[in-house]
């Protein structure tokens, strides 16, 4: 749900090809390509090294902790999606939180291959020639056809909501908006019967739903609904999560393990994002859109990666498929790091925000 109402929020087209476009989203191509793949590192490195966790186990955690969770940070995203103007006004929007919000809508299927490498990993023991399969498999043909199932669904549908053959179809805009869900179910359904990644089919698809009439008001109907929804849902599973240490959930919990998300959240994702970003920074002078990031803008991006919901569903998958080593210190360490994202970035979201629009100023 979060994925398709931030897929309808984004106010910047994007098309394979047309270079410009992309280059507008150049500040989350870095995050993910670059910021996310490390973060993933530094996790696995820090829970071998300071959790004593098997290879496997701490390849796992980092792939599940990377990801940016698109429902807890909407503090920091940007607000919904802009219609009704021209051009111009919706490529005009904050860079920091188009960016972050862009990321948080990929990661979470990006993040999946390394999911995939864990579990295959955990099951033969040790890395062998099966890891060459992962790589056109699992991380090439499954996003590319993750991908094209998106396009697929959100053209589809968008062409029979917005431009049908008859003009008696366009009566789905008159009512109330499930094409967003009629969208969602449709994408994920697909690609998971394809065995490809949902998570992003559906991000995909909301984009290009988007994008096919990008000013009508029909979008902002469809981003309320999914958006009341998102916080429904969201509300209950963080409620749940706040229960869990009377629970049990964190006993398995040891001063390693809080060191780890500690080290996630104050060090090893502000550093990956850093690192990320500084490979776009442009001079002054140059008003490409997406490359325009000051070192005020950086610091926000890098500091807020949010953990979230994506977490969890990553640790049941790769735990209902395959046996991991230390799954009660993997679970208890994940459920510790969401906590702490929920409190510093919670606390510090409209703070560090305010700061930056006056910076702005």
């Amino acid at each position: 749900m979060a994925l398709m109402g931030v897929g309808l929020a984004l106010d910047r087209r994007i098309s394979l090809l047309r270079l410009h476009t992309l280059r507008a989203w150049s500040a989350s191509w870095r995050l993910l390509l670059v910021a996310m793949p490390l973060a993933i590192a530094g996790v696995a490195v820090a829970g071998w090294g300071l959790m004593g966790l098997a290879p496997a186990s701490a390849l796992l955690l980092g792939a599940a902790l990377a990801p940016t969770d698109p429902v807890r940070a909407s503090d920091v995203q940007v607000a919904g999606p802009t219609t009704g103007g021209s051009q111009a006004d919706l490529d005009e929007h904050d860079e920091v939180r188009f960016g972050l919000t862009a990321e948080a809508g990929l990661n979470d299927g990006l993040a999946f291959p390394f999911v995939y490498l864990a579990i295959a990993w955990a099951g033969a023991g040790q890395l062998g020639g099966w890891v060459w399969h992962w790589v056109w498999w699992d991380l090439v043909a499954r996003v590319l056809i993750g991908v094209v199932c998106g396009i697929v669904v959100g053209w589809v549908l968008g062409r029979l909501a917005f431009r049908p053959p008859k003009a008696a179809l366009r009566r789905v805009l008159t009512g109330e908006p499930i094409l967003a869900l009629a969208c969602l179910a449709l994408a994920y359904g697909t690609a998971e019967a394809l065995h490809r990644y949902g998570f992003l089919a559906v991000f995909v698809s909301a984009v290009t739903l988007r994008w096919l009439e990008a000013e009508h008001e029909y979008h902002q109907s469809m981003h309320e609904v999914t958006e009341r929804m998102e916080t429904l849902l969201t509300l209950l599973l963080l409620l749940m999560l706040g229960l869990s240490p009377t629970n049990g959930l964190m006993e398995a919990l040891t001063p390693a393990g809080m060191a780890v998300g500690l080290l996630l959240v104050f060090v090893v994702r502000p550093l990956a994002g850093w690192l990320a970003l500084s490979l776009s920074l442009r001079s002054a002078n140059e008003h490409s859109a997406g490359v325009r990031l000051t070192r005020a803008d950086m610091a926000v991006m890098s500091f807020f990666g949010v953990r979230g919901i994506g977490t969890i569903y990553y640790l049941a998958y790769a735990t209902g498929h395959q046996a991991f080593a230390d799954q009660e210190a993997l679970w208890a360490t994940a459920a510790f790091t969401i906590i702490l994202s929920v409190l510093v970035h919670g606390a510090l979201s409209g703070l560090v925000m305010d700061w930056l629009k006056r910076r702005q100023a």
